[in-house]
């Protein structure tokens, strides 16, 4: 597979579009040419963010890994490991429990490696020392199989954003108060991916956290990470400056953005095998849920995890169905960049000096509901806040 390829399956058997993509790809002959060796460490980095069943559109297909590993194990590949970390505020072994990765890799006798347990090390990144995990780094060749969705922070993630499992917590709430886009377009410069097969099955195109799939029947697999997320871009009819890690990745030199040209071949799913075929309507615009609830307007962020701010958009959007006005809790503030600072209303730990708050970090998806609609059920109660004012201090 070249670097300016992406393959694009459709088709309704998981397992077996991902074995196929793979034999499509030549990934044997990818993997001698870099490493040489059958022994070679290869490692597959799926997206397992928390406890959300794939079909729930956040998290990888466990059908995708099999069909990976089927395919590796057929080639004669022996020395094989899953490793992901999952975000900040769930555990990866509930992650493993819920999408079912656990039972699959036990089945498979294929190890996997929990990165929120990893040791880890400082490495450069195109010039931003970044604390990467050691395991990752150590892989003769790695094999990125993220999920292509939307995301709360920075519209769209998929193979450059997914590698930030690969880092430490602490190191993911410093790529918060960072801004995001910097860490994570020099993330892929110091961590390299050697291929890529994303999974753009049934993913949510609103946020990253799922609830809301999308059925799309498609896995596509690319050897440049930039080309692939610029390719997700035109899927999700985003521009490249909506996603302005990408740009960052790729003047780092991780790859190019350059779509036109890109040799993107198309294939479907027949009776007896696949066939050429042509490319699907891009799916819906991924922004849907930000312009209903008009989120900007509401809530007042500064460096919030997406943990936390990722579970505070369907509690507003549940809200908003039920008949709340949700505008009424315009100014309500989440992010570490309230910590230490007094204000009126707060969501999670950062904010525990403010009037009124939730603790937690983050705080549970129905703890949040609880919260906020009792303070909306309230209407004698006055502790919203202007975000235009400068309501915050030292405490």
């Amino acid at each position: 597979m070249k670097k300016n390829e992406i393959l694009v399956l459709y088709g309704k058997r998981i397992k077996e579009m991902a074995e196929e993509a793979c034999r499509l790809a030549d990934l044997r002959c990818l993997i001698l040419e870099k490493c040489a060796s059958p022994d070679a460490r290869i490692a597959l980095k799926p997206n397992l963010l928390g406890p959300v069943a794939a079909e729930d559109g956040a998290t990888t297909h466990p059908e995708i890994v099999e069909g990976v590993l089927a395919y590796l194990k057929a080639e004669g590949f022996r020395n094989l490991a899953v490793m992901e970390g999952s975000w900040v505020g769930d555990r990866t072994e509930d992650s493993l429990l819920v999408t079912g990765m656990g039972d699959l890799l036990r089945g498979l006798d294929v190890p996997f490696i929990d990165l929120q347990k990893d040791r880890t090390c400082r490495i450069d990144c195109c010039g931003m020392s970044l604390t990467v995990c050691r395991s990752p780094l150590e892989a003769d060749f790695l094999i990125n199989l993220p999920v292509m969705k939307g995301h709360c922070q920075t519209r769209m993630t998929c193979a450059l954003k997914n590698m930030k499992g690969c880092i430490p917590n602490s190191e993911k709430r410093r790529f918060h108060k960072m801004g995001l886009f910097d860490p994570i377009g020099h993330l892929s410069c110091g961590l390299h991916q050697d291929f890529i097969l994303t999974d753009s099955i049934c993913s949510d195109l609103t946020f990253e956290d799922g609830g809301n799939p999308v059925q799309q029947d498609r896995i596509f697999a690319a050897a440049d990470p930039v080309l692939n997320d610029a390719y997700c871009c035109r899927l999700m009819e985003l521009s490249l400056s909506d996603v302005p890690y990408i740009g960052i990745a790729e003047a780092c030199g991780v790859g190019s953005s350059d779509l036109s040209g890109a040799d993107i071949r198309i294939y479907r799913e027949e009776k007896d095998g696949y066939i050429a075929g042509e490319e699907s309507k891009p799916a819906a615009s991924s922004m849907n849920l930000r312009d209903i609830l008009s989120v900007k307007e509401i809530v007042n962020e500064v460096d919030s995890c997406s943990a936390c701010y990722g579970t505070l958009l369907p509690v507003l959007r549940r809200l908003k169905d039920e008949g709340y006005e949700t505008g009424r809790l315009r100014g309500l503030c989440i992010g570490q960049g309230f910590r230490g600072k007094k204000g009126k209303l707060g969501i999670g730990s950062c904010t525990a000096s403010f009037d009124v708050h939730l603790l937690g970090c983050p705080p549970e998806e129905d703890a949040m509901y609880t919260f906020l609609r009792e303070i909306l059920q309230d209407s004698e109660k006055e502790i919203l806040q202007d975000p235009e004012k400068e309501i915050l201090q030292d405490s």
